[in-house]
């Protein structure tokens, strides 16, 4: 099985790098530039060098924290039973009788039209800690849907 949280983390961590190169090296420039062109308080560009200054922190800060989440999810805690991050679920979508395949991943993997959905999204919420048979209805921004679990593949089985 591939390290899918390794692989995560990398990406994390190239996005850091980009990040922290602009506030460190890029935006200090655009500033000294900005503050040469006179009085800061009608000067756009040094006010828009310093809000990105700021947006650019807080995102830093936001991934540095998503790395150390990532950091304490151990895989062999997954339940085996039961879906989980990484499981393939396969659901009959009740009103519309028509199967439908996902996978549970994590935020950073998600693609809906490939079926990656979030465990933080509503259908990944709904269908976490179930089983084959489980029934589920779930609210999601284009209404409710019910569903019910008729085939399930842990990240252990899916080896």
């Amino acid at each position: 099985m591939s390290d899918p949280i390794s692989e995560i983390k990398q990406k994390l961590q190239k996005e850091i790098d980009q990040l922290s190169h602009e506030l460190n090296v890029l935006l200090p420039k655009e500033i000294a530039v900005a503050r040469a062109h006179g009085d800061l308080s009608e000067n756009a560009e040094y006010k828009s060098a310093k809000e990105r200054q700021s947006y650019v922190n807080a995102k830093i800060g936001h991934l540095k924290k998503r790395m150390g989440d990532l950091g304490m999810l151990n895989l062999t805690n997954i339940p085996k039973d039961r879906s989980g991050y990484g499981s393939r679920i396969v659901v009959l979508d009740v009103h519309r009788d028509v199967k439908i395949e996902y996978k549970l991943v994590s935020s950073e993997e998600a693609d809906a039209e490939k079926g990656l959905i979030s465990t933080n999204s509503p259908i990944g919420r709904a269908l976490l800690n179930r089983k084959v048979g489980d029934e589920i209805e779930v609210t999601t921004p284009a209404g409710k849907k019910a569903f019910e679990v008729v085939r399930l593949l842990t990240i252990h089985d899916d080896e």
